[in-house]
């Protein structure tokens, strides 16, 4: 069986989607249908029954021999324990990490948990406010991943990364921010490409990915993403098989439309801005980059990538 040598670990909302799709284009570089397999980080919350060892390595099977084989799963960044649990499984994979301004990050994430019927709070500010409560285990509702309902533990990047470089070494892990996959796709792409070893000269279709989103139809949106007991009771079954990945992307994609969440209110971002400065200058030290950008008063959000 192959098995996964590199690892896209996180974090949400920075990338991830859009690296993964211009990445799997490549010839040299097999990722599986299934972006999000959540194999490791035991102390994570399943949203469905853990694969079984031999489902994960099946997930590998159509890799050719000579081919990088990768996967990604966003919440591994956040873990305490993935990053561990990879080291025993694969020593010398290599560790990618996408980071972005953490106040981004937060207001995104909400908003595709919204669009995922994770969060039932639509108000962002009040969804922070919840998060006392919900550490108590109030407020959550439907949510099957309460963890991703904590948004300033989420962005505790300097943390995070810092477990994985502990574990793997600097020379095993890239670093790639947001700002940089926005300003010069083209680029950042053959970097990693070059940091996997393999030919830095293809290029993919920069399409557009991951896109804010809403529901169409919040019904058929709950239908897909929640399904009622017997049918979930299934997913862990199907979800082994590329139809069925297949399946539901497209009923997402029929069922969304693209909008562009509103700005977040000035007051806000600066509040927020001002909480997460002492840990971005944690994390600009840790990766030797100048991220002052991110917490300079009146700071935008990073532009939409174009690509």
């Amino acid at each position: 069986m192959s098995r996964p040598d590199f690892f896209i670990v996180g974090a949400p909302r920075c990338g991830t989607t859009a690296m993964y799709s211009y990445l799997r284009q490549h010839p040299q570089v097999f990722m599986p249908d299934h972006k999000e397999p959540m194999y490791f980080g035991a102390d994570l919350t399943q949203l469905h029954e853990r694969l079984s060892d031999r489902d994960y390595l099946g997930l590998f099977d159509a890799a050719r021999v000579g081919q990088r084989v990768g996967e990604a799963s966003t919440w591994y960044l956040y873990s305490t324990h993935a990053a561990r649990e990879i080291h025993e499984f694969a020593p010398d994979a290599q560790i990618i990490v996408m980071l972005r301004n953490p106040v981004d990050v937060m207001y995104s994430l909400h908003r595709e948990l919204v669009f995922y019927r994770g969060e039932v709070i639509d108000d962002f500010e009040e969804a922070l406010e919840a998060e006392a409560d919900r550490k108590q285990g109030r407020r959550i509702g439907p949510s099957r991943r309460p963890e991703a309902l904590f948004y300033r533990e989420t962005v505790r990047f300097a943390d995070q990364l810092q477990r994985y470089l502990d574990i793997f070494g600097a020379d095993r892990v890239k670093v790639i921010l947001y700002d940089d996959f926005v300003a010069d796709t083209p680029g950042t792409y053959a970097d990693l490409l070059r940091f996997l070893g393999v030919d830095d000269g293809f290029r993919p279709d920069f399409v557009r990915v991951n896109e804010s989103k809403l529901p169409r139809n919040r019904g058929l949106q709950a239908l897909v993403v929640r399904p009622p007991g017997p049918v979930a009771r299934l997913v862990p079954m199907v979800r082994r098989f590329r139809l069925a990945h297949q399946l539901r992307a497209a009923i997402l994609a029929l069922n969304s439309r693209a909008e562009r969440r509103p700005a977040m209110s000035g007051e806000l971002r600066q509040r927020l801005t001002d909480e997460v400065a002492p840990e971005v200058q944690r994390l600009g030290d840790l990766i030797g980059r100048d991220l002052s950008g991110w917490t300079r008063a009146g700071a935008p959000p990073a532009p939409t990538p174009t690509a």
